[in-house]
């Protein structure tokens, strides 16, 4: 499925297929417990329903940018975000297609701040997740633990209460307003339990 997402959207913008790589290897990792295809795949139509209105090209460019974004993933935050920018653009590189309007917004998740549309469009699609119900949530909160099973509870409720506090501080928090519509109340919700559930001691 990466694949056949992936040659559709590079056929769009002119290049050859067959050139995705080891894409879904990576994203099939066993160190990966919510970074991984089940992830870029919701990004991917996530972006595409939040992208409706786009032109054929700009929605090609983000489904490019929506399946590379994660494609490595170390749990190294920045770092993971250039090396998986650096992917994209060897792999576009390779199709025939110009690589860095998508290498851009792989870049842009690393802080999910948008200057433009469709950046605005990828970042708020990385964030959908968010907003979903309560149980789809605890599933994503259960599996970021698992990535980062090697930091001990202390810490980590510490850098996780850190992350969650900065994601309620953005006012709004999703970039557009399609998004806002559909994930805005529901995130802040969750990310408040979420938050309030990092004070109390086992």
């Amino acid at each position: 499925m990466l694949e056949a997402l992936w040659d559709k959207a590079v056929g769009v913008l002119g290049g050859r297929p067959g050139t995705a790589g080891d894409l879904a290897a990576r994203y099939a990792e066993a160190h990966r417990g919510y970074h991984n295809a089940e992830h870029a795949l919701a990004v991917v139509r996530d972006v595409e329903l939040l992208a409706a209105h786009r032109s054929p090209t700009d929605r090609a460019v983000l489904v490019l940018a929506a399946l590379a974004h994660d494609v490595v993933y170390d749990g190294r935050p920045g770092d993971d975000e250039r090396a998986s920018a650096a992917w994209v653009v060897e792999r576009l590189t390779a199709a025939g297609v110009p690589a860095r309007p998508v290498a851009d917004l792989v870049l842009a998740t690393a802080d999910h701040l948008a200057g433009d549309e469709l950046t605005a469009l990828l970042v708020d699609a990385d964030l959908a997740v968010l907003g979903a119900d309560a149980e789809r949530y605890e599933r994503y909160r259960r599996a970021v633990r698992r990535e980062y099973a090697h930091v001990p509870d202390e810490a980590w409720r510490h850098g996780r209460a850190r992350v969650l506090r900065g994601l309620l501080e953005r006012d709004p928090l999703y970039a557009t307003a399609p998004a806002r519509d559909r994930w805005e109340a529901r995130a802040r919700t969750n990310l408040a339990a979420e938050l309030d559930s990092l004070s109390d001691r086992p």
